[in-house]
């Protein structure tokens, strides 16, 4: 069972966030449901209510802190259980979220999730290599954002093509990740680097690396996934 609201609301305290009740009441749902569905189809291997709100809710959520993401249409790129757009939602109702995975099972359990959270959501089973050279897809977001393991070089060829001109990707991600490796791609996919924040999360260290489009991203790019993980840029 999800903790209390009174517990929950002294952890995001803690981080600088305020609760509400309605925020509350739909993370709950969220979190029992994903729990639920789990057990039929594999989303997370983290399964435990107090584990979900740390690791799943709050990381997800704490972007707010370091970036204006409000009144934005956001494309949340490989979400898999929805993570982080659907908390963000939840927090900021005016975000405009798209979310997009190539597993249909996970675009199944995001339907209905959003469905029991009374949110709206676009969804789309595909790979991003593919949809984002599609014309109703390709520089129309405010912002695209990754909670994922693939260096920033890969996630950025990826995700920078979905991104208008003065948009911004941001990559959620450990605080390994080497930016100066990433550098050359970002530049030739059209942004620039605006903001590297390091946190902690009940003290592990996270990075939230924000890339601004500056220049529209070249039509080769990106390239097919076996491009792509053969040689990136």
């Amino acid at each position: 069972m999800f903790p209390d609201y009174d517990f929950c609301n002294a952890e995001f305290n803690k981080y600088g966030l305020d609760l509400k009740e309605s925020v509350y009441n739909k993370l709950s749902i969220y979190c029992n449901f994903l729990i639920e569905y789990n057990n039929y189809v594999n989303l997370t291997a983290i399964t435990d209510p107090t584990d979900i709100l740390y690791k799943h809710f709050i990381d997800s959520i704490l972007i707010v802190k370091y970036a204006d993401i409000s009144e934005s249409a956001l494309i949340d790129v490989g979400t898999g259980a929805g993570f982080p757009s659907v908390p963000l939602k939840i927090f900021i109702p005016s975000l405009k979220i798209t979310l997009l995975d190539s597993l249909n099972k996970r675009i199944e359990f995001l339907r209905k999730l959003c469905d029991k959270l009374e949110i709206d959501a676009e969804f789309i089973h595909g790979r991003a290599e593919d949809f984002s050279k599609r014309k109703e897809f390709r520089e129309q977001f405010d912002i695209s954002c990754a909670r994922a393991v693939a260096n920033l070089s890969v996630l950025s060829e990826l995700c920078m093509p979905f991104v208008r001109t003065g948009g911004r990707f941001i990559a959620m991600k450990g605080p390994n990740e080497d930016l100066l490796k990433a550098q050359g791609a970002i530049k030739v996919l059209g942004g620039i680097v605006s903001c590297e924040t390091n946190y902690k999360l009940e003290n592990e260290e996270r990075k939230i690396i924000q890339i601004k489009k500056i220049s529209q991203t070249p039509t080769k790019y990106p390239r097919s996934s076996s491009q792509i993980k053969k040689k990136p840029l």
